[in-house]
């Protein structure tokens, strides 16, 4: 071990000096095919543990108190010479022993330099690069709580988020420090702001990260509790606002445990072995955060990521690197089965396929298998159900399981319940009977930041999360998402809450009432569509509405689906928004 750090530490400076600039790609060690994979399905059946109450067939995971860090990092001796991430545009690489170091240098700088305290916070504006790993591990070893936004966001949604949860730093790149800097401006008792690949700027309160970590400062870092928040992603929940979901330690940890489950993974779980995984989910959520970095790099494998998706730039990095496992979601998955710069030569390396944020379709399965010229028994292809709530996952496939079950999400994950419950009279239901899903387990956040009455709402006092989503279980204990009861709209994965783009609508003084859902569409899953009831004696075209939301909010959040003007927002008895009788006519209507 010692030879090694000192080998190490020769690198480090020659590393981070190029921390931020291109360096000479790396390639990856190409991975031997393995041979056909074995079809003795892992299917069991799950144990009934009270009248209709499911509990997960795999058993149960053994809870420790372990830290996040110190479990995706707690094995890295056995690989700390092979590379852990990579940037696919660039090349920029560290490997385990390296990134471990600068993991641990980023937390004595946070303490011993910006006079971090334990529990403040700390912003991450970052795409998929491979700092995001140094500064997130940083902060956690730190005893900072974390809490990331989209890069893509307006100045005024990350000052939202960032002063909800009481941000004191921020860390990001070259490319959003202006808006950073706007944000830090609105922040109480800022302390200083990160900047990856760039030098300090003390008149501005600007930390250069090279400069932070060659300057190898010293601290005592805080002992920590498994139970301590250490992550505060920021998610819609079923309904209404974004609002901050507090993870603890402990939370993360177990859902990595539960992902890695060796009786439900098999093949598909063996640490040390050389995977290369390429990834363009990003890191800023919590599926592209647990279910995909941590993940992999607890298990030691290589990952290969994209600060921005491009066709070009994501064919170079199957054609360079030759990955065997892509983590995706439906709409890259159409993308690399339809698109004709795709080539079979490209997708050759390929065993594993990982679909995330939506179910994908067994007819989509079949035309990449078709465009890769395999079989079933090739690739597998894995799917998932989650909710930021749930750190994320709650359902998983298991490495081998039967055809048929395409288009499921999968089977509880260990020490995991379920309930399916009545829409109607709140009666638990049985097999191939829609209801709201309802799950248990450690992966279970401790509630919403400061606010108690949301938590309330989505976490029962007996510890269920209701999830908002509809599904069924069959009669092999495999669910299925049918329908979300919940109002959020997902467009290419990414979640967009109807509440939020009414409330900048409802801004216009020529708006009355407004009511946004998502509908239909091929590429995306669902777009943005405004319906809108204008004052009296008032004139506003869709344009002009258009142009309102796509000035305060980002891309994907903008009315793609189209404006439509109204008489009336059709609302129930409660007053409650009829959304599905609008997405009805949202779908008749052209835009």
């Amino acid at each position: 071990m010692a030879s090694h750090l000192k080998a190490v530490r020769g690198n480090f400076a020659r590393q981070i000096l190029n921390c931020a600039r291109n360096e000479k790609k790396i390639k990856s060690n190409r991975v031997i095919p393995q041979g056909v994979l074995r079809r003795d399905f892992a299917t069991r059946t799950a144990t009934v543990s009270d009248s209709k109450c499911l509990s997960s067939p795999w058993g149960e995971i053994q809870i420790g108190k372990e830290t996040l860090t110190d479990h995706v990092f707690g094995e890295v001796e056995s690989w700390a010479d092979k590379p852990s991430v990579t940037c696919g545009s660039s090349g920029r690489s560290y490997d385990y022993g390296m990134m471990r170091m600068m993991v641990e240098r980023c937390a004595n700088a946070l303490v011993g330099h910006l006079k971090m305290k334990p529990g403040e916070k700390i912003g991450l504006i970052l795409p998929n690069i491979p700092e995001f790993v140094v500064l997130i591990h940083g902060a956690m070893k730190a005893g900072l709580v974390v809490t990331f936004a989209n890069p893509l966001y307006t100045a005024v949604e990350i000052q939202r988020q960032f002063n909800d949860c009481g941000v004191k730093a921020i860390a990001t790149i070259e490319m959003f420090m202006p808006v950073a800097q706007e944000v830090s401006k609105s922040l109480k008792d800022y302390k200083g702001t990160i900047w990856v690949g760039g030098e300090d700027d003390k008149a501005k309160g600007i930390h250069g990260l090279r400069s932070l970590l060659m300057a190898d400062h010293k601290a005592d870092l805080p002992t920590l509790n498994c139970d301590d928040v250490c992550l505060i992603p920021y998610s819609s929940g079923t309904t209404g606002m974004p609002k901050g979901v507090m993870l603890t330690h402990k939370n993360l940890v177990c859902n990595l445990k539960q992902v890695k489950c060796p009786e439900m993974m098999k093949d598909g779980v063996v640490k040390g072995k050389d995977e290369v995984v390429l990834t363009v989910p990003p890191f800023f959520h919590i599926y592209g955060f647990n279910g995909i970095l941590n993940y992999n790099l607890s298990l030691g494998y290589h990952i290969v990521t994209m600060p921005k998706f491009t066709p070009d730039d994501y064919i170079k990095c199957l054609v360079e690197h030759e990955p065997t496992t892509l983590f995706v979601v439906p709409s890259l998955l159409a993308f690399l089965a339809t698109h004709p710069l795709v080539k079979k030569s490209h997708l050759q390396s390929i065993k594993i396929i990982m679909v995330g944020a939506a179910p994908t379709t067994d007819a989509m399965m079949e035309k990449f298998l078709l465009k890769c010229e395999k079989t079933k028994d090739d690739i597998r292809l894995l799917q998932g159900y989650g909710m930021t709530e749930s750190s994320p996952v709650t359902l998983l496939t298991p490495f081998d399981y039967p055809y048929g079950k395409v288009g499921s999400v999968g089977q509880l994950v260990p020490s995991t319940q379920a309930k399916i419950v009545s829409l109607t009279d709140g009666e638990m239901l049985g097999s191939h009977k829609s209801g709201e899903l309802w799950l248990k387990g450690p992966q279970v956040m401790k509630g919403y930041w400061n606010n108690e009455a949301a938590t309330k709402e989505t976490v029962d006092s007996d510890g269920w999360l209701h999830t908002g989503d509809v599904a069924y279980y069959d009669e092999d204990y495999y669910f299925y998402i049918v329908d979300r009861t919940k109002e959020l709209i997902k467009v290419k994965g990414n979640q967009v809450s109807p509440t939020e783009v009414e409330n900048v609508i409802l801004e216009r003084p020529e708006v009355a009432d407004v009511a946004v859902v998502g509908i239909p569409d091929p590429l995306a899953g669902e777009l943005p569509k405004a319906f809108v009831v204008l004052k009296s004696n008032h004139k506003l075209t869709e344009k002009e509405v258009y142009d309102t939301v796509a000035q305060k909010l980002t891309k994907y959040k903008h009315l793609e689906g189209g404006v439509v003007f109204m008489d009336a927002i059709p609302r129930n008895a409660a007053g409650k928004i009829m959304r599905n009788e609008l997405k009805v006519l949202g779908g008749k209507s052209k835009h």
